[in-house]
């Protein structure tokens, strides 16, 4: 009986690092730097059995070395965010419209702290994308955002 729940606790600990280490190898392949040094700090999570939903994952470092990958990397862009993304994170209103936020958590608030100093990349994922990202009645994009200001890194990814 100990040996089969000694086994059963040690699987259980095997399955969660190895969890970890997937969503760190999902956003490095998809972010195209290495998040392998980072502490997970905070995870939002509403992707079901069907596959859509919201996901956004925060990464600490402690030193330079990803920011250092993101500086070097063409696929990077540097602070302020364009008008898209803005959208897609916080929300974008005039006197008339309001578009946004669509990175948010179930009560409509953006789930990324506001960032004054940074990089992002956005990844368009629709198939077939023949229209601005905008005026599309569904998503498919993976967002990067790093905070260069508390070396804080927002894997996020909406699918609708």
């Amino acid at each position: 009986m100990k040996k089969t729940l000694f086994a059963a606790l040690a699987a259980l600990l095997l399955l969660t690092g190895c969890g970890v280490q997937d969503v760190q190898g999902r956003a490095s392949r998809e972010l195209g730097i290495d998040v392998s040094g980072g502490a997970v700090v905070s995870s939002y999570d509403t992707h079901g059995g069907n596959s859509d939903g919201t996901t956004c994952i925060a990464y600490r470092f402690d030193n330079d070395a990803v920011l250092d990958e993101i500086r070097s990397s063409e696929k990077w862009n540097k602070f302020p965010l364009d008008d898209t993304v803005r959208a897609l994170v916080y929300g974008l209103s005039d006197a008339t419209t309001r578009i946004g936020p669509m990175l948010n958590d179930s009560e409509g608030h953006p789930i990324v702290p506001e960032i004054q100093n940074g990089y992002y990349r956005l990844i368009d994922r629709q198939n077939g994308a023949e229209t601005d990202i905008l005026d599309r009645y569904s998503f498919n994009f993976t967002l990067g955002l790093y905070d260069a200001d508390t070396n804080t890194l927002y894997f996020c990814k909406l699918d609708t």
